[in-house]
């Protein structure tokens, strides 16, 4: 197993801590006994808990801004540019609801420069979609409110969505993008109508 791979699965086990206890409570003992690591072999990966929550907000960070790029760039219209970059990221967090706790929580726990990364990579996202909605014709909405409005809506699904129940992460994309470029009360897409027909 390679170093990165090693500190990958340091940063794995101290987001699922992390997400459980919260930054506060948890321990670097806590999170040596869910990574298997003692303690020494810890800390020469990183130099402490603050350093491990910058590790995971950042790289999680740089995924889902280089798999929403990667998305967006294979969608044709500025609709579905929209469309694809909602879709990513629901799917990207429906599959990493410890990180999505831990980015929505923790945030203020980090200072200095690492605090200005994280920063900087929020702003890279956020202007990502502001792109995005500007490209959209026909909406009188003022794009920041639409921005935000929308992450408000998706950032919150680990609160309430349970993959493995009855609507699957591929659902859950259809249905959120559907509700933020239409609305609840217009009609749905021919692609809505067939999942619903045939049950999800």
């Amino acid at each position: 197993m390679s170093y990165d791979d090693r500190l990958q699965k340091l940063l794995s086990a101290a987001v699922k801590v992390f997400a459980n206890k919260g930054f506060h409570a948890t321990s670097m003992r806590d999170i040596a006994r869910e990574s298997g690591l003692s303690l020494a072999g810890i800390y020469h990966y990183v130099t402490g808990k603050p350093e491990l929550l910058f590790l995971i907000q950042d790289r999680c960070f740089a995924q889902v801004i280089e798999g929403a790029n990667s998305a967006v760039s294979g969608a044709v219209t500025p609709t579905d540019r929209l469309r694809a970059f909602v879709r990513h990221h629901v799917e990207f967090f429906a599959g990493h609801m410890a990180e999505m706790k831990v980015l929505s929580h923790e945030e203020d726990e980090l200072t200095g420069t690492m605090r200005a990364q994280v920063r900087r990579r929020k702003r890279e996202y956020v202007s990502l979609l502001l792109e995005l909605l500007e490209q959209v014709p026909g909406s009188g909405i003022n794009r920041p409110v639409a921005a935000y409005a929308l992450f408000g809506m998706i950032n919150w699904i680990y609160t309430w969505y349970n993959p493995a129940g009855p609507v699957d992460p591929d659902r859950l994309a259809d249905d959120m993008t559907q509700l933020f470029l239409h609305g609840y009360l217009q009609p749905t897409t021919h692609a809505t109508r067939l999942v619903a027909t045939h049950g999800g």
